[in-house]
């Protein structure tokens, strides 16, 4: 799978300081792990070197995820699923219980299906709005910074084989633009995956 190298965007979007993507070490590698004890769980990698960052664990029951840094524990963020809507809502909250990332499901087009994502610094206050562009439930997609019309992120599921086909994993290539939250990607995409499972993205 070629990576397609993306500019830096112009201001930095994000709210985990340690995890934004760097020129030349901005490919992360999403692996399912459907068959955990513990529910739909991910390991998170630099494709650059195979070293791993965040570890994602899932619930048995419900939705709701959380993540920790691979090397220290330290916990990062929480994600779950939001009932209070009209359309399908999943939020991550930070250590501290603030929500930093909403993401909202669209409608199904015949360009493919359409989320967007609300990240909010609790630190500066400042929001940015990102878009999924593409088909998610293919191969691919864009997340585009919605005031600049800048790529952030570009997605693509790697082909199943049959044994990934048997279990339903899934496995995912993120390009991250430098200055963009590594971590804040991985969970944008968590939370499409799950929509994707739910027939909504």
């Amino acid at each position: 799978m070629t990576t397609v190298a993306l500019p830096p965007v112009p201001q930095k979007i994000g709210v985990f300081g340690n995890y934004f993507a760097q020129p030349g070490f901005n490919t992360l590698v999403l692996k399912e792990k459907i068959m955990s004890l513990s529910g739909d769980s991910f390991d998170i990698r630099m494709k650059e070197t195979g070293q791993p960052i965040i570890k994602v664990q899932g619930k048995v029951i419900g939705s709701k995820k959380t993540a920790s840094d691979s090397l220290t524990n330290q916990h990062l963020w929480t994600m779950g699923r939001e009932y209070m809507h009209l359309h399908t809502t999943y939020a991550l909250k930070d250590a501290n219980g603030a929500i930093v990332l909403e993401v909202r499901s669209g409608l199904f087009t015949l360009l493919g299906a359409k989320a967007t994502a609300t990240v909010t610094n609790p630190n500066s206050g400042r929001t940015t709005v990102l878009k999924l562009k593409g088909n998610f439930l293919d191969t691919s997609g864009e997340i585009v910074d919605d005031s600049t019309g800048a790529v952030v992120a570009m997605i693509r599921r790697k082909l199943l084989n049959s044994g990934e086909l048997l279990f339903g994993q899934q496995t995912y290539e993120v390009t991250v633009a430098p200055g963009v939250d590594m971590a804040l990607i991985s969970a944008l995409c968590i939370c499409l995956d799950e929509m994707k499972n739910e027939g909504c993205c």
